[in-house]
């Protein structure tokens, strides 16, 4: 297997592609304790599954009830294992300090280790929303970040370009190094996750050629920065069914729904054969990490599909 960079798979953290799960927070209106309780149950079924690595994500400003993930992280944890886990946070939408002390927290809560999965943040609304201009969120990302990891590592920062923060430092610190993913698509913000972070999160919406074009982008940029990632990751909405035709059908009905907006090929529905068989494909590219997402909010159906991940493990030889 060649590429435009020589990456050791045996250097990256497991010589085998690793299956996580972002567990969706939006819910549509209802009780939203029966919502958390399904958020717990999907954790206890990815835990029991074997999965590698628990994420939650981040949405503000929402028309539909959506869980933070700070709070809902933490109440998450409580069913998980010593695996890695953390959350999406869009950075420019957070103040640097309250969020290095949100994730000193966490970090002391769980037993594994922390990943930060990071990006810009898309939508106008939201920003404006928030409070914050959206013509500078690139330049409130990079400042943020680096704000972050300097308070993550104990340090005291300063900085005036966005945040007045004068000398802050926080307590705790996580004790073990919080790895940071950068979440891109276009080309320049590809680059900027090979120069800034540990790992790269391509885009959920695309079909496997347009991820294979992007992860060559991005294996150009490491090489660019001399980087060697620790996680190169893509996030996948599945569905995996009893069968492949009664997978298929399910594909059917949420294309015609238009799913997010989201590529067809960009939806992973079939049996566990053939949801493995796909899975290998990522992995033949060079993608170390699929984090996985539930197209289906019916609750039987995403915890159906999760727990059939264990046998999608086994046939990877995880």
């Amino acid at each position: 297997r060649s590429s435009s960079v020589d990456i050791n798979r045996q250097k990256l953290e497991g010589a085998l592609m690793r299956i996580g799960i972002s567990v969706c927070s939006a819910f549509p209106e209802g009780d939203p304790k029966t919502s958390v309780r399904h958020m717990i149950e999907r954790v206890r079924a990815a835990r029991g599954a074997d999965l590698d690595s628990l994420f939650v994500g981040d949405h503000h400003v929402t028309s539909r009830p959506y869980f933070q993930n700070s709070p809902i992280l933490g109440r998450l944890l409580a069913e998980w294992n010593n695996k890695p886990a953390g959350a999406l946070y869009l950075l420019p939408l957070w103040n640097p300090v309250l969020l290095a002390e949100q994730i000193g927290t966490l970090a002391s809560i769980m037993q594994g280790r922390f990943i930060l999965q990071c990006s810009l943040g898309g939508e106008k609304k939201q920003s404006e929303g928030m409070g914050v201009d959206f013509s500078k969120r690139v330049g409130m990302f990079e400042e943020s970040l680096r704000l972050i990891k300097a308070l993550l590592a104990g340090e005291r920062v300063s900085s005036e370009d966005y945040w007045a923060i004068s000398d802050a430092k926080i307590s705790p610190v996580p004790d073990t190094k919080v790895e940071f993913w950068i979440g891109s698509q276009a080309n320049v913000a590809i680059n900027r996750a090979a120069r800034l972070a540990d790992g790269w999160l391509a885009t959920p919406s695309i079909g496997i050629d347009e991820a294979a074009k992007q992860l060559n982008v991005y294996k150009q940029s490491c090489a660019e920065y001399d980087r060697q990632p620790t996680a190169i990751s893509i996030r996948r909405d599945i569905y995996i069914g009893s069968t492949s035709q009664e997978a298929e059908v399910f594909k059917q009905n949420y294309i015609d729904k238009g799913y997010r907006g989201f590529a067809p090929e960009a939806l992973l529905a079939g049996s566990v054969n053939q949801v493995a068989e796909e899975f290998a494909k990522f992995e033949a590219l060079g993608y170390t990490d699929i984090v996985v997402r539930n197209i289906s909010s019916e609750q039987s159906e995403a915890v159906a599909t999760i727990e059939r991940l264990s046998e999608v493990k086994s046939q990877l030889g995880g």
